[in-house]
């Protein structure tokens, strides 16, 4: 085949195809043989070009139409008669739904057109109602939720080289202690990736529009201009709602890539060092314990942020299989955070003031009474309400000698599960005074003697796999005995084991 350009091709072809839809059998198939011949084409394909192409160039050929304006008329009739159903379901109904609307008198159609709309296919139902739903105002379907992920671009760990401050990571830290059922409070938490500035607040429920509205105060509390917001790939974050809110804030939105934590290193790191470290591992469900979250998070916010230093890491090298990582000297994100020359004058100004009337001490006993209130919340256990704040000097006294007592933290202390009680009926309740008599009277006997003697007095209603459970009980009336002769009695036993083994 020769080398032709597409034009050279096309004018060859639109010269050919005049002369040879002009010409006789005869002359056509000569025309045919030298434009075979010169373009080396297959000669069916040299056919078709030839007849195709006058009617090429006066454009695509249209579809005949199959649908006239009485089916589309009746379409909409039915359409409206079942409510607006979708496609799929109006083809499923469509038969049911013209008989019993001809029934009734409420339709009466041609032949012809019944045939043709029990023969139209659900995508051309929708297809002919589009136009009618689009002027109904009808919004179309979201995106879903691979496309809306799509649509927001990764950040890795690699990729932030140096930003300004605004820049953050967020994350949730979910409060559900042992099991994850029900409702429970997470912690939203906003780590700064160029200062380490640690912005917390609960959520009582993972909804878009409240995290939103949360986002929104703790931009107004954050010492900087939110300027990325980089996430992980949970839906509380990959939705339309955060997305809209970030592009009309002017704020960059990004994710990490899905199974990659250390893409978040920095907010990572802080849900132990900060959420963790003052909240535990308690679950926390409810409106109070979302108010003392927030009342815990206020005063942790400011010591945090200027009272705890931390490590940055500036470089990471790999040398073989071992990575070396190089950390900048421990600073408080108050301290970066004014040290850095993007930081505005008017910022570092606000920040000094703010710095000069902090008390670490009075934040701390602010913190600990709160962690105090969290932790008997979850305990479920009464608090004495106090008559007014702990002193400052009684605080600080005990802190000389806190570390006699551990945990330090309220939120830290282990926690107190209730004693697992019967889930079943007592099978042997009925039986109990006789079996303990016979134990009194013959405590040698052991658990098959006293269930067959059990069986003899009552036939059928107790079976032999009551076995186990009557040894359990036999073990205890034993333990009780050895008790008692050792102690004299059982309360005095008892005194003896809470003695021994204290709360």
């Amino acid at each position: 085949m020769r080398r032709l350009s597409m034009a050279t091709r096309k004018e060859l072809t639109a010269v050919a195809a005049e002369r040879y839809r002009i010409s006789d059998r005869a002359e056509r198939t000569r025309i045919l043989d030298e434009f075979v011949d010169f373009t080396g084409f297959h000669r069916k394909h040299a056919m078709r070009m030839l007849r195709g192409c006058i009617g090429a160039q006066t454009g695509r050929r249209k579809r005949r139409r199959i649908y006239d304006e009485a089916e589309r008329n009746a379409l909409v009739l039915l359409w409206e008669a079942s409510d607006r159903v979708c496609g799929k379901r109006l083809k499923a109904l469509m038969p049911v739904l013209i008989e019993a609307m001809e029934r009734h008198g409420h339709l009466e159609l041609a032949a012809e057109i019944r045939a043709k709309l029990l023969a139209m296919s659900a995508a051309t139902i929708d297809r002919a109602l589009a136009r009618i739903r689009e002027a109904l105002g009808r919004q179309r379907r979201r995106p879903t939720a691979h496309a809306l992920r799509s649509s927001i671009p990764i950040r890795t760990s690699a990729d932030w080289g140096d930003p300004p401050p605004g820049f953050v990571e967020a994350d949730l830290v979910a409060h559900s202690g042992p099991s994850t059922r029900g409702s429970f409070i997470q912690t939203l938490v906003l780590t700064d990736i160029a200062t380490g500035w640690t912005e917390c607040a609960p959520l009582i429920v993972r909804e878009q529009t409240l995290l939103s509205a949360v986002l929104t105060e703790l931009r107004k509390q954050a010492p900087f201009a939110l300027l990325g917001f980089d996430t992980d790939n949970d839906t509380v974050f990959m939705n339309e709602t955060l997305k809209a809110y970030c592009g009309a804030a002017n704020i960059a939105f990004t994710r990490c890539r899905p199974y990659h934590k250390n893409d978040q290193a920095f907010v990572e790191q802080k849900n132990g060092a900060v959420v963790r470290r003052m909240v535990g591992y308690r679950r926390f469900e409810g409106l109070e314990a979302a108010m003392l979250l927030a009342e815990l998070y206020r005063s942790a916010r400011l010591f945090v942020n200027f009272f705890q230093p931390s490590f940055k890491l500036i470089a990471k090298r790999r040398d073989g299989a071992r990575v070396r990582k190089t950390y900048s000297a421990p600073m408080t994100p108050h301290q970066r955070l004014t040290a850095d020359m993007r930081t505005p004058d008017e910022v570092r100004n606000r920040l000094q003031q703010s710095y000069a009337v902090l008390d670490p001490v009075v934040l701390l006993r602010d913190i600990r009474a709160t962690q105090e209130r969290l932790a008997a919340l979850a305990d479920v256990q009464p608090v004495a309400q106090a008559a007014g704040e702990q002193p400052i000097e009684l605080f600080l006294a005990s802190l000389r000698t806190a570390w006699k007592d551990q945990p330090i933290r309220p939120t830290d202390r282990p926690i107190v599960k209730a004693k697992r009680g019967r889930r079943r009926p007592d099978p042997l309740i009925q039986a109990a005074p006789h079996l303990r008599k016979w134990f009194e009277a013959e405590p040698w006997r052991n658990g098959s003697e006293l269930l067959a003697r059990l069986q003899t007095e009552y036939p059928g209603a107790y079976p032999d796999k009551l076995l186990r459970t009557l040894q359990r009980r036999l073990k205890a009336w034993r333990s009780e005995k050895a008790s008692v002769l050792l102690f004299g009695s059982l309360e005095k036993a008892q005194e003896v084991a809470d003695v021994a083994m204290p709360n």
